[in-house]
């Protein structure tokens, strides 16, 4: 009886094992099915990495920051050659540019001659540019000071050579080029609704709103404006915040006040 019991029990044991070396096997084949097998599935998750990643820089230069190049010295000292700046795109759904404010605007009334354009082209550059990796280079926008907004009357000069908004003599001192003046000849213009009279701070410098009046695009369209800079952050020994000059425009009349003078 006791052989047979013991018999029993190594028949369980025995089955046990059996069983245990089974499922062992099974969770090893299941594991190694789970295991990529050589190089392209490394490479296919790469590919993934950058192409997600490829999508949010689009998806965050489309809808809330954008890098741009800056290819002239129409904003000294404000902004150098080649500085690279960061523009507040969700912003500007949300609210419309003020006085003061430094914007990027689509070259749309093509005020860059067409001998300036820039004719060379990097596909590896512009592609990268295009997602938003890199700042654009392009010389398809423009970038300077809005001076003045819809109703506005701008004017030059006051008696003590300075530009007028709604007939207030405004101090640019903290934002103009050291030498510069306000500007070299006279103008007088009323800014439409929903666009802008916009000026570089480098004024002898800067091909801006005052030098296509003759042709009558010297103002900016609300839709060609892509947002508002807000700081340069390249080179790394220029890192700052732009400055809207808001004590510059703080106390500027409204429009309708201006006009009730006359």
């Amino acid at each position: 009886m006791a052989s047979d019991q013991n018999a029993s029990a190594d028949d369980s044991l025995g089955g046990s094992t059996v069983e245990e070396s089974r499922t062992a096997r099974r969770a090893a084949r299941r594991d190694k099915k789970q295991e990529p097998e050589g190089l392209w599935p490394k490479i296919k998750e790469i590919l993934l990495v950058i192409f997600y990643a490829l999508i949010i820089a689009f998806i965050v230069k489309t809808f809330l920051i954008r890098g741009f190049y800056i290819p002239s010295g129409s904003m000294e000292n404000t902004l150098e050659l080649n500085d690279r700046i960061f523009v507040n795109v969700a912003g500007n759904y949300l609210s419309d540019p003020d006085r003061g404010d430094i914007v990027v605007f689509k070259d749309s009334q093509h005020w860059i001659p067409e001998n300036q354009s820039n004719t060379s082209s990097n596909p590896i550059r512009d592609a990268l540019s295009f997602v938003g990796v890199l700042p654009d280079s392009s010389q398809n926008y423009l970038i300077k000071r809005v001076i003045g907004k819809g109703g506005d009357h701008v004017t030059c000069c006051s008696a003590d050579g300075k530009v007028q908004v709604n007939g207030k003599a405004i101090d640019e001192s903290s934002y103009l080029y050291p030498g510069a003046k306000p500007s070299d000849f006279p103008f007088d213009v009323t800014v439409p609704e929903g666009e802008y009279f916009v000026m570089g701070d480098h004024r002898n410098a800067s091909a801006d709103s005052r030098y296509h009046i003759q042709q009558g695009t010297e103002f900016v369209k609300r839709d060609d404006i892509e947002g508002r800079a807000f700081i340069t952050a390249w080179p790394i020994s220029r890192w700052t915040w732009l400055d809207s000059a808001d004590n510059v425009f703080s106390d500027i009349p409204g429009p309708k006040a201006t006009n009730s003078d006359k």
